[in-house]
């Protein structure tokens, strides 16, 4: 995936050019997996996940109004290449002039303007650099649906997991309060532990109920993006399995720099705002007209005509006509091509701010993943296992009287906090890796899911 500088460089400056002869040249809807969003989407296994963002894709209005703008676009070239429409007129003539060869009745006219030499090739450039830089658009409008729609789909299979676990919970609190309230009737237990335990009943039922409160709120906002009613059903959610990712934060930006489409996009629009400078330097130069007139003239019937009719007596005539335009308005042209030298310094500060966004993101993600990796790892192999141990510990010490319900419930939260962290985790890294990806355009080289290259850490 590394590309060397030199070679990036080289490229950078071809992908305009290029972007606007595959727009020219391929179907109206490319492929799929030529598309960033494609890409990552063909290395999506979770099922569910790839429905999901196939449907996203396929129904997204914002990304169906993106495309139809784009498709827009692309038509213009072949109006702004064209020839202008050509002018037919005519004359009639309600007091005929009287000629040699007779009286003219009616002119008949046809002109045609040319732009100078140039000037329809310029706009054409201009108008396919347009659309080449909308289409790109629509890529990382649909690159962003796609980083969008797996970040909340792992936020619901958190929420999943989190309602899971907390259910799990409070099946645990509702055993041992019926434990503790046997105790507490034949005055072996306190009746401190039945009402403590009672609360952390009602607590975690209340959290059961912002937990769904939670999940209809992402599920609302999951189905907006795949343009369905706020409760249409989803497929099952879940956290998979994710080995760890070696990043090196120079070759993703490297790579990014050559996938992201918001840079393809502010390359066409450099390429556009340069010809229209050149369009707007050809402003200088004449345009011009031509046309052909036709004009009917009757026969002389006045008495020295009719005695003497005069050569080519009746005769109509045929005439060309032509015209040049005359550029003297010099502040008028000097003032289109500042214009358009200001457009291309904006383009290219954009394109800047669009390289140090993609920089930017990289770079915080880039330090972020590993850091959330390694937290998960703590939570996973260590602090979950651990909590374990202690929750059959003070079990043990329960069933032998030697420690209380309190000492009981303390234990339990423990490793419901623990579990709690290890599923958050989890979700935290598979969304890191999912913002990376779109960060990055395309999909990470890494580890089988299912596959984990840090085996469990033994505890003693």
């Amino acid at each position: 995936m590394t590309v060397g500088k030199k070679k990036l460089a080289l490229l950078a400056p071809m992908a305009p050019l290029a972007l606007i002869a595959l727009l020219a040249t391929r179907p109206a809807a490319a492929e799929e997996s030529e598309s960033a969003a494609g890409r990552i989407l063909g290395d999506v296994e979770e099922p569910g996940l790839r429905a999901v963002i196939e449907e996203v894709l396929d129904r997204n209005p914002a990304a169906a109004v993106a495309a139809a703008r784009a498709r827009a676009a692309r038509q213009r070239a072949p109006q702004v290449k064209a020839l202008a429409d050509p002018v037919a007129s005519l004359t009639a003539f309600l007091e005929t002039p009287e000629t040699r060869t007779g009286p003219q009745r009616l002119a008949v006219g046809l002109m045609q303007d040319l732009p100078g030499r140039g000037k329809r090739a310029l706009r054409e450039r201009a108008a396919l650099a347009e659309a080449a830089a909308l289409e790109s658009e629509v890529e990382a409008k649909r690159l962003a649906l796609v980083t969008e729609a797996r970040r909340l789909y792992y936020e619901l299979a958190f929420l999943d997991r989190y309602r899971e676990i907390t259910n799990g919970f409070r099946g645990h609190l509702v055993q041992h309060e019926e434990i503790a309230r046997a105790r507490y009737s034949t005055g072996v237990g306190l009746g401190q532990g039945v009402v403590k335990l009672q609360a952390e009943i009602t607590r975690i039922e209340r959290e059961l109920l912002g937990i769904e409160a939670r999940r209809v709120a992402l599920a609302a906002q999951l189905n907006a993006l795949r343009d369905r009613e706020a409760t249409a059903p989803l497929p099952a959610a879940r956290l998979p399995e994710a080995g760890e990712v070696p990043l090196d934060p120079r070759a993703l930006v490297e790579t990014a720099l050559l996938a992201r489409p918001e840079l393809a996009a502010a390359d066409a629009r450099i390429s556009r705002a340069e010809t229209l400078i050149r369009l707007a330097e050809k402003g200088y130069r004449p345009d011009f007209r031509v046309g052909l007139t036709y004009t009917v003239i009757d026969r002389r019937d006045d008495a020295p005509g009719r005695l003497m009719p005069p050569p080519g007596n009746g005769d109509d005539v045929l005439g060309l006509q032509g015209g040049i335009t005359l550029p003297i308005w010099r502040k008028k042209l000097a003032s289109g091509v500042e214009e358009a030298v200001e457009h291309e310094t904006a383009a290219r500060r954009a394109r800047r701010e669009v390289v140090a966004a993609i920089e930017a993101g990289i770079g915080d993600l880039a330090q972020r993943v590993p850091l959330t990796w390694r937290e998960l790892r703590l939570v996973e192999d260590l602090l979950t296992v651990q909590a374990e141990e202690s929750l059959e510990s003070a079990q043990a010490g329960y069933i032998a009287g030697t420690l209380n319900a309190l000492d009981l419930l303390d234990a339990e939260h423990v490793l419901f906090g623990a579990r709690t962290a290890a599923a958050r985790s989890r979700a935290d890294y598979l969304v890191g890796l999912a913002q990376l990806e779109g960060a990055l355009g395309g999909p990470l080289g890494r580890p089988a899911l299912g596959a984990s290259p840090n085996p469990p850490t033994p505890t003693k």
